[in-house]
Formats: structure tokens, C-alpha cells, sequence
């Protein structure tokens, strides 16, 4: 299948919230595979990112005033669109980002997952809830969510669709107005994306994309809305968090992350070999939960390490619009120049390279071997930092406890993968771990794929969670109304202070026998 026609490209352009964007400064868009230029892209400034918010604060007036069933009604027929529209949407993720067809249907299928769980379970969650009062009987309490009113996302490059509109569907859900600012590599993806949501009935205000430089849209963005979601790396999200806190607005992000997996001498070795790959390698390892460092049980570190290698070595690379190619290329020359730049100083350093280890510029500009290491050592480069690449280092231990000292001993805490001879020992170990998700007999999917759950890092690896309940409620403002009935609290009337005094203490002390209290 070919990249997206010049066509396509054209009609998404039109989409862009830029007034005369065609009159605009443009910067190329290229084929990750190959390096030829697709099409272009119209830079934005920051006034188009502030008019964009203005006019996306007025439609969520609107907006925000339908039911939210009738905003559901929307995301359910968003999620039809996604899914007949798979194989466009496949060619557009590959093109911008070079990843294998398997890597993109991951980001196809959250994108209609998502739609689905807010569709159905928002309504009931956005319901004003009647909690107990302060006087039982005397005092009617009910908790509201109202809208924040216009939420800024800023996305990443690396999975370009499903983390530009997934968190925005909970935002919209919510009654909120979205201004989005793509990465500029992946700008298409984003709007390939809107384009079918307003298809599916999204008024085209609501949710508007300005693409351009992060210093420029995204800190119009952070100045401007009432809310910010960013996923990327931990010190631009540090730099953002200052940004939202000196406003006083509400800031969640997924940062980054050095994912480990802990192997014991139990589990199924060969079964654990074939999960790694995806766990290590899907998305060319550009995934914030993706593994980089796995910890395994002396007695079968070696034969792991063989059986792992020979899976690697024998993994397929390359370019293609079609299934069967299990990694694709990097999405950048810094991508590439960080990942060979890791490996070269661990082997400058003692490292042994198991499987990997090469640039491969035979098949495309950006492709890089999926690469296993051993011997790595704490004054490496690729020890501690994260690569976010096709980069993996295996650590032998002595046992158990040693593997989750080690697996903690990071300032990260986003996703970990855990494989042992029993579930039950799994999860015990799992519990162990410091990490927002851990994934037991599975490398990130499972944890991830469950929308009803939260997603999120600790340490230096996120601010809030995306994703459950949490991923929708942290959109809205909670109001807490309390009516008082029959008698307010100065007591009946006539009714001396001191002898209302002494029928209200006894009164307040029953209250800790009530349930819920």
C-alpha cells in the first residue's frame, strides 16, 4: 500500500486552525521510510493558538450544555469511523512515523477502545451524586462536575493518533473544548483523527489543531486554556508543570520512563523471549511503557540470554505499508544519533552485544537493528537514561529481592513487566514493584488496554493518570451542593444558643455510628 495521496494531504490541511494557511511559512513533512517529502505543513504563531482558544471557548458554551448522552451519541459513532477507516489510518501512521502496520493497528485500536469506554460510562460518572450530608435528614448534599471549559493538549510523535485524541475524547466527554498542538513531525496523524470526529458529528470549534513550534503554540496553549495534558519527556513536562502552577491550572502528563521486566527461574523462557520483542521492540522501542532493562534469575540468565538473542537476530526489519514487517524505521536522524550513540559508549565502556548493535541504512535513512545488551554498567550512558529506542539491556541476579531492588532503583516508575513460574507469584512481585502499571505474563498491552483502569507514572515518569474514571473526572471541576432543610444550624427559633448547644453535641457524636460517615 502507498503513503496517503497528495490529495488527502490537501484536504487534511484545510482542517488546520490557522486562517490563511496557505499564505503561511510551511515546513516539509517527510516519509519516515524513505526520507522524500510528502507534503508540507502550515507553521503556526501563537496568536493563531490564542484566537483557536478563543473561538474553542465559545463553542464549549454550547458544547458543553448538550447531555451527556448526547455527547456520547457522538464517540459511538466516532468509534464506527475508526474502525472503517483503519486502513487510512494505518497508511498515516506508518508514513509520519515509519512504524510497523502491527505498531499503528495498536494506536487504531485505543483510539476506538477509549471511544467506547468514555461513550458508555461517562453519562453515569458526569451524573450529579447525592452523598451524605453534614445532619442526616436535616442536610441534601450533591457532588456536580462541571467542565474546565477549554482543555490544551500537547502530543508527541511517537504514537501520533491515539495520543492526541484518546486523551482528548475523556476531555470532550467531559463538556471541555480541546486545542490540540501535534508534534511537528506528525501533524497529519492528529488531524486524520479530528477529521473523522467531526464526520461523526463533533462541531469543528470544539476541538481545533495548531500545529508549529512547542516554544511558540504550546506555551500559548499553557498561558491560555484552564487545563493542560502533555505527554513526552520528563523535563519538558518539569518545564510545563512550572508553566500550569504559576497559573493555577490543573497539568497531568505521561513523561518518560526506563522500564524494567523481571524474569525468575520459573517462567516459561521461550514464551517469555517471544513477548520481549513486543514488550522491547514494538514501535521501534519509541513507546514511553516499552522495556529497557530486564532483570533475570542467574540459574537461567544464560539460557535466557541465548534464547532472547536468537529471537532478536532473527526479528524482520524493514519498510513496508503491510503486515508481517515485526519493526519498522526511527521516526528522526536524533532518534537514530541517540540510540547508536548509547549503544557505541556501552561498548566503548565493556558492553557486549548480544544481538544488534548497527545503524541499517541499506534499508531506509532511519532504520537502526533492535539491539540486546549485557554487561552494562552504571557509568554507561544507557544505564540509567532513557533511550527510547530498539535498545535493551539484560542484568543477571541473584534472586527475587534483588531483581526489585534493582527494578526500583530508578527515578522513573511509569510501566514494568513481571514473568515468574505462577501467577500468584507474579502478581506478588508485581505488588513490589514502583511503577504506575505492571503487567504480569505481558510486557505493557494488557495494562495499558484497560481503559477502566488508571494509567499513569510515579517518580519523575507523570503527573495524574489517564485513562478510568480518573481520566475523565480530572477534566471537570467538582461543586458541592448542600441545602439545609427544616432547621439551619443557629437552631429553631427562641430556642436559646446554650440549650441548642447541648442538643446539637450529642447529635454531631451519633453521626460516627452512621455508615458512610
Amino acid at each position: 500500500m502507498p503513503a496517503p495521496s497528495a490529495a488527502t494531504f490537501a484536504r487534511l490541511a484545510d482542517l488546520i486552525a490557522i486562517p490563511d494557511a496557505a499564505s503561511r511559512p510551511t515546513r516539509p513533512i517527510v516519509e519516515a521510510f524513505t526520507g522524500r517529502e510528502l507534503t508540507t505543513v502550515p507553521v503556526g504563531t501563537a496568536e493563531d493558538a490564542v484566537a483557536a482558544i478563543e473561538r474553542a471557548r465559545v463553542a464549549q458554551r454550547g458544547w458543553g450544555k448538550r447531555s451527556a448522552d448526547d455527547r456520547a451519541r457522538v464517540f459511538h459513532r466516532y468509534r464506527e469511523l475508526v474502525l472503517e477507516n483503519r486502513d487510512a489510518l494505518l497508511d498515516m501512521a506508518q508514513a509520519e512515523t515509519g512504524k510497523s502496520r502491527a505498531a499503528a493497528l495498536e494506536e487504531v485500536l485505543d483510539i476506538a477502545m477509549t471511544s467506547r469506554y468514555y461513550a458508555r460510562v461517562a453519562p453515569k460518572l458526569l451524573k450529579p451524586k447525592r452523598v451524605q450530608g453534614m445532619l442526616p435528614g436535616l442536610t441534601k448534599t450533591v457532588v456536580h462536575h462541571h467542565a474546565k471549559g477549554v482543555v490544551g493538549v500537547i502530543s508527541p510523535w511517537n504514537y501520533p493518533m491515539t495520543l492526541a485524541v484518546s486523551d482528548a475524547i475523556a476531555a470532550l466527554m467531559a463538556g471541555n473544548a480541546v486545542v490540540i498542538k501535534p508534534d511537528s513531525q506528525t501533524p497529519y496523524c492528529a488531524l486524520a483523527c479530528v477529521d473523522l470526529m467531526y464526520q461523526a458529528g463533533l462541531p469543528r470549534e470544539v476541538f481545533a489543531v495548531v500545529p508549529g513550534p512547542g516554544s511558540v503554540v504550546g506555551t500559548a496553549i499553557v498561558e491560555n486554556t484552564d487545563y493542560l495534558m502533555f505527554t513526552g519527556s520528563t523535563a519538558t513536562g518539569q518545564l510545563l508543570a512550572e508553566q500550569a502552577g504559576r497559573r493555577l491550572i490543573g497539568f497531568s502528563a505521561e513523561l518518560g520512563g526506563k522500564n524494567p521486566m523481571i524474569v525468575t527461574k520459573g517462567a516459561n523462557l521461550r514464551e517469555v523471549a517471544d513477548a520481549a520483542v513486543r514488550a522491547c521492540y514494538s514501535n521501534s522501542g519509541q513507546l514511553c511503557i516499552s522495556i529497557e532493562r530486564i532483570y533475570v534469575e542467574q540459574p537461567v540468565a544464560d539460557e535466557f540470554t541465548k534464547l532472547f538473542g536468537e529471537r532478536v537476530r532473527n526479528m524482520t526489519l524493514g519498510a513496508g505499508y503491510e503486515f508481517g514487517i515485526e519493526m519498522g524505521s526511527l521516526v528522526s536522524e536524533a532518534q537514530v544519533k541517540t540510540v547508536s550513540g548509547h549503544v557505541d559508549d556501552a561498548v566503548v565502556k565493556g558492553a557486549t552485544v548480544v544481538a544488534g548493535g548497527k545503524a541499517r541504512p541499506d534499508l531506509g535513512p532511519l532504520f537502526y537493528e533492535p539491539t540486546v545488551l549485557t554487561g552494562v554498567t552504571d557509568e554507561m550512558e544507557c544505564a540509567r537514561n532513557e533511550t527510547f529506542g530498539p535498545l535493551v539491556s539484560i542484568y543477571p541476579v541473584a534472586d527475587v529481592n534483588e531483581a526489585i531492588r534493582q527494578a526500583n532503583d530508578t527515578e522513573y516508575g511509569l510501566n514494568a513487566s513481571v514473568w515468574a513460574g505462577s501467577k500468584a507469584e507474579g502478581e506478588a512481585i508485581a505488588a513490589q514493584v514502583r511503577a504506575g502499571t505492571v503487567n504480569v505474563d505481558e510486557g505493557y498491552a494488557p495494562a495499558w488496554g484497560s481503559t477502566a483502569a488508571p494509567m499513569g507514572g510515579m517518580g519523575v515518569s507523570g503527573v495524574g493518570r489517564r485513562h478510568g474514571p480518573d481520566g475523565l473526572l480530572k477534566y471537570t471541576e467538582s461543586q458541592t451542593i448542600a441545602t439545609t432543610r427544616v432547621l439551619n444550624l443557629g437552631g429553631p427559633r427562641g430556642l436559646p444558643p446554650k440549650v441548642w448547644a447541648k442538643v446539637l453535641a450529642p447529635f454531631i457524636k451519633v453521626l460516627q455510628y452512621v455508615p458512610g460517615r
